[in-house]
């Protein structure tokens, strides 16, 4: 069951997700981590799922609504049902921006026996499940344990050692997941190291020098640039699909025509005319 658009569906099954969890009752860096991870990957066109909780679940789907991408929430209840009803106006942004979906009917409330559910769905939506902050132990825990029976990468933000708040996370990192301290982390596990998006090719980089006249493929990604709009802005000026988006603006900046925020985000480059 769902609520939402059915293009945040599609994107979702075309496109690699991110699965963005923590506790209930971060620290001020973690609430931090995970709107920039949110925001960096929803810029960059990766869909952000997480369950709508308080703490990081709903610091990620902030931050990824802010950017302007594809934010997914997987509920324990019904998929018109919010949880908890503090999120309520997130609910709705995500709702009209993304999707909600449960395997649960409408006007469902939400019970205890689903978080677990909920949790292995979220594993399974998303290539890479990241524990951005979590105690020891921690229902985020078990979403990355679903993420690791499916064959899925785990990720975990580190934080202090002396920290209660991190003590899960950290010591997924001291078990071999993969450590994450930004948004370009993820998506070189995506598509690649370096790609920063997606790696360009000898062919793609061949006579994109900077100052050069450009394409109109390339023309069209750097005006989205400009005008600030998203991986989505970028496929509806150029014409092209998400995955050949990326190719385009990994191109502009391997040229010089842009260059990265530190969020996901890029910017054009002055210098170049």
């Amino acid at each position: 069951f769902f609520a939402g658009g059915g293009p945040a569906l599609a994107r979702l099954t075309a496109e690699p997700a991110v699965a963005l969890v923590g506790t209930r009752n971060p620290s001020p860096y973690g609430l931090e981590m995970a709107y920039d991870l949110g925001r960096g990957l929803g810029a960059a066109g990766v869909p952000v799922v997480s369950g709508l909780a308080l703490g990081i679940d709903a610091a990620a789907h902030r931050g990824c609504v802010d950017s302007g991408g594809t934010a997914v929430a997987v509920l324990a209840g019904g998929p018109d049902v919010p949880y908890p009803r503090t999120n309520r106006r997130l609910y709705e942004r995500v709702r009209k921006s993304g999707a909600v979906i449960s395997e649960l009917p409408p006007g469902q409330r939400a019970y205890r026996w689903a978080f677990p559910a909920r949790n292995r769905i979220m594993a399974g939506l998303a290539a890479v499940t990241v524990v951005v902050e979590a105690a020891d132990p921690s229902g985020s825990l078990i979403t990355s344990v679903f993420a690791a029976d499916l064959g899925r990468t785990v990720a975990a933000v580190p934080g202090r050692v002396t920290s209660r708040f991190s003590a899960g996370s950290n010591r997924l990192i001291k078990d071999g997941a993969l450590m994450v301290t930004s948004p370009r982390d993820l998506l070189d596990e995506l598509f690649g190291a370096g790609s920063r998006g997606l790696a360009p090719s000898a062919d793609d980089l061949r006579g994109v020098k900077p100052g050069a006249s450009l394409d109109p493929l390339e023309q069209g990604a750097l005006d989205a640039v400009e005008a600030g709009l998203g991986i989505d802005g970028v496929c509806t000026h150029a014409g092209v699909p998400a995955r050949e988006a990326r190719a385009l603006l990994a191109r502009l900046e391997s040229s010089g025509h842009l260059h990265r925020d530190g969020l996901g985000g890029y910017r054009r480059t002055a210098a170049v005319g």
